[in-house]
């Protein structure tokens, strides 16, 4: 979860609030200067966002790149730069971001680049308020498969009761993957069961649930 800025502030110590502050100025500089950086340049804020887990440490990492960001009011190329150039965790930290920016479905090719790696810590900041507010059915539906193929939580994907409610193809491909599986002798992963149950219309009751359930997957390992 992100922390606020206040939260930030109780934790850090002296020297990386200290950090905090000049990078956020600078990120609050940048928003309020009209004059773009050069196409070779980037702002200062920016060289920042990289340096987080250094100066905050990585535990705090995503939650200052975030707040950066969002001080910065980062438009979609400095985003896409982030992104792009970044480490697993500076994407991460921009997935994470994408809802609290004024992007519209811009950014929307970072989300499907994120859900087409292997990646479970991309997979699962992918699946966000971002996604739930702008991927189109059919793009969300395989979002979901992608967690459950990937044993990425569903927990991790925003708004799925309201998505999933009654959604017929959902449930069809949700069959269809645990088909699959049972019949080349794998395990079908728990969490279908739960998503399977919400795609049943109100008055309709569940529908049928595979009975094979895989373990959890173990957490990822932190990269900053």
């Amino acid at each position: 979860m992100l922390k606020s800025r206040k939260e930030l502030d109780a934790e850090l110590g002296g020297a990386a609030r200290a950090w905090l502050d000049e990078a956020l100025a600078e990120a609050a500089h940048d928003a309020a200067t009209p004059d773009a950086p050069g196409p070779y340049t980037s702002p200062p804020w920016e060289l920042r966002y990289a340096a987080a887990g250094r100066q905050c440490g990585p535990e705090h990492a995503d939650s200052v790149r975030s707040l950066l960001l969002v001080e910065a009011r980062a438009p979609l190329s400095s985003v896409t730069r982030l992104y792009e150039q970044g480490t697993a965790a500076e994407r991460r930290a921009v997935l994470l971001t994408l809802h609290r920016l004024d992007l519209g479905s811009t950014a929307l090719p970072l989300v499907e680049d994120a859900l087409r790696a292997n990646d479970t810590r991309l997979v699962a900041a992918a699946v966000g308020p971002y996604a739930a507010d702008h991927l189109d059915p059919h793009a969300w539906r395989h979002a979901v498969l992608k967690c459950l193929f990937t044993e990425v939580p569903v927990a991790a994907v925003a708004r799925l009761d309201d998505r999933a409610r009654g959604d017929a193809e959902l449930a069809r491909m949700l069959g269809d993957f645990a088909d699959e599986r049972t019949a080349a002798g794998r395990a079908v992963p728990e969490d279908l069961r739960m998503v399977l149950d919400l795609t049943a219309p109100a008055d309709n009751g569940a529908h049928r649930a595979p009975p094979t359930a895989a373990p959890a997957a173990p957490a990822p390992t932190e990269e900053s």
